[in-house]
């Protein structure tokens, strides 16, 4: 459900939409990265002044994260759906899919906002390359589980090192995600993505 705050302003307040204006500043940090975006990129965007984005997000760490957590909730749900497939090589395509759909969205960004904000640096930014790097090893526990789940079920051969198996998809994914922000098409990522079908382990 939508909420809406009385934004602080000279003169006559008025209203907008918290949805509205975190979306906009996720769009800003995934287009300019954390340290790239500056208070003012932010407001400007999301079309607030400073105290309205304090009083209603904290400061821009803060506001960081809860965009962090509505690009998981609405960018990654791929991530989630693969988790379900029946086989480990179902799973990694899946998500290369999933990544590759959203890489190449004429709708947002290009790139990774998590590969975004573990490559910051600084003082600033400590805690958001903490964070990312936190909710980047949740995802890669629960892939973990899943590949062990795979290798038990025989899907995946038994010489096979399942965090292992896992690193190197992520690996895939995080170069996928450097290449689209450089400017690589769809069919470069789709080539990348045939080609580590091709070397997967088990069926």
């Amino acid at each position: 459900m939508e909420m809406v705050i009385p934004a602080q302003t000279r003169g006559r307040p008025r209203e907008f939409c918290v949805d509205t204006a975190l979306a906009a500043a996720l769009g800003v940090f995934w287009s300019k990265g954390y340290e790239g975006s500056s208070m003012s990129d932010l407001t400007a965007a999301m079309r607030i002044t400073k105290p309205s984005l304090y009083a209603a997000f904290g400061n821009k760490e803060e506001l960081f994260r809860k965009a962090l957590d509505l690009y998981e909730a609405e960018k990654l749900a791929y991530m989630r759906d693969a988790l379900r497939q029946p086989t480990a090589r179902a799973v990694a395509e899946h998500i290369m899919r999933g990544a590759i759909d959203a890489q190449t969205s004429s709708r947002d960004p290009k790139g990774c906002l998590g590969v975004i904000g573990a490559s910051a640096c600084g003082a600033e930014a400590e805690s958001i390359k903490t964070e990312v790097i936190k909710r980047r090893a949740s995802s890669s526990a629960a892939l973990l589980d899943r590949f062990r789940q795979a290798q038990r079920d025989g899907d995946l051969p038994g010489h096979i090192e399942p965090a292992a198996l896992a690193q190197f998809l992520f690996t895939i994914l995080q170069g996928m995600a450097v290449q689209a922000g450089a400017g690589a098409s769809r069919e470069d990522l789709e080539g990348v993505l045939k080609t580590s079908l091709m070397i997967w382990p088990g069926r």
